[in-house]
């Protein structure tokens, strides 16, 4: 058994926020502080209707998450990617299944260039006896003391709170998407440690100045622990291409596929990419901290019930039927799988500057895929 006595660690250190002047989103601010006051979770989904249904991006403040807790997770994360490749790939992801849980390493090229990917990647599993034998470096598992109680909080403190507005917004119980994404239930969530490097001027130039390309995220939610680098953007409404600016103390959240299927739309998954940052923060490494969310494993992807959903007209007939044929609907940890294999087992990315209209589909779940 592996000696659990904790290595030092090697701090992150946060940048400066730019001085390059940027065309930044007007994304909502959502103070997640007074949720518990009466009237405040109803004041709240009103606050965060427009968000959630026209931008697909917010940002939560007064989350009760220390920053002393986030930035010792960055430092976590910062001195695991200092380790060795050798010992990284020790538990690495297995996308020919579809198994996102461990180290992804940049091996990919963008499109037809001879640019390589520029990010590393840790995605960790959650702490419950459905994962205990899930694979974790020798690294990792000395610091679960840590690690564990922070990735439950994240759930307690912010999504479990997040999915009791979004049904407040559509009119159903407000425990509907919190039963449909339990942290104790088996589910492919996972906190993830993700750090990219700076590339050379030339190099950006031959994909675009494009990091990650336009894409929308596989799952239900997901939650960036706010850092000083600019370089995620954000389509607007209006598809304008914007900045998402950092706010000190809160965590950028956007609404993902799996969440617009459910809703027929009326939550936004929106397309947003990582691009070079700007001139002063170009040369500097940009480490982030997430969560990413997503549906229980036997959850059946099928529209819900939702008294708002009807009105707006959204649901058809066949929606509001019960499922005949349970086998032709597609779970949560199908959805996931087969997604994650589709997009990342193979050797290139797309090309940046490409669109599709593409839909991936598995079973009766069908989205539009940017992937292709």
């Amino acid at each position: 058994m592996p000696s659990l006595t904790k290595p030092t660690l090697e701090p992150f250190k946060q940048a400066t926020e730019t001085s390059v002047p940027l065309d930044w989103a007007p994304l909502d601010i959502i103070d997640l502080s007074t949720f518990d006051v009466p009237g405040g979770k109803e004041q709240l989904a009103q606050n965060l209707k427009n968000a959630l249904t026209k931008w697909g991006f917010w940002v939560v403040t007064g989350t009760g998450l220390e920053e002393e807790e986030v930035v010792r997770q960055l430092a976590i994360g910062n001195t695991f990617f200092k380790q060795s490749i050798e010992e990284k790939r020790k538990v690495a992801c297995d996308f020919s299944v579809g198994n996102y849980f461990g180290y992804r390493e940049p091996t990919r090229f963008i499109g037809t260039t001879d640019v390589k990917e520029n990010m590393e990647m840790l995605n960790i599993p959650k702490y419950t006896p459905d994962y205990a034998s899930v694979p974790r470096h020798d690294f990792i598992n000395k610091f679960e003391d840590e690690i564990a109680p922070f990735h439950r909080k994240v759930w307690t403190n912010v999504i479990r709170k997040l999915f009791v507005l979004f049904a407040i917004i559509l009119e159903l119980p407000e425990d509907y998407f919190v039963n449909q994404h339990h942290y104790d239930s088996p589910s492919e969530d996972h906190l993830r440690y993700m750090i990219y490097h700076p590339r050379s001027p030339e190099e950006d130039k031959k994909i675009g100045d494009q990091w990650t390309a336009g894409h929308t995220d596989f799952g239900s939610l997901t939650l960036l622990f706010s850092q000083r680098i600019a370089a995620l953007q954000v389509r607007t409404p209006d598809s304008e291409w914007k900045w998402v600016r950092p706010v000190d103390g809160g965590v950028i959240c956007n609404a993902a596929d799996t969440l617009s299927f459910l809703t027929k739309g009326y939550i936004k998954s929106t397309i947003h990419r990582v691009v070079r940052p700007p001139t002063d923060q170009a040369h500097l490494e940009r480490l982030g901290l997430f969560y990413f969310v997503r549906p229980g494993d036997s959850v059946p992807m099928v529209p819900v019930p939702s008294p708002v959903l009807l009105r707006e007209g959204l649901l058809t007939d066949k929606d509001l039927e019960a499922p005949q044929d349970l086998e032709s609907l597609v779970t949560g940890a199908e959805y996931v799988r087969a997604r994650v294999k589709n997009v990342h087992d193979r050797k290139q990315t797309r090309i940046a500057e490409s669109t599709t209209e593409t839909l991936f589909k598995v079973k009766n779940l069908a989205v539009q895929d940017y992937y292709a």
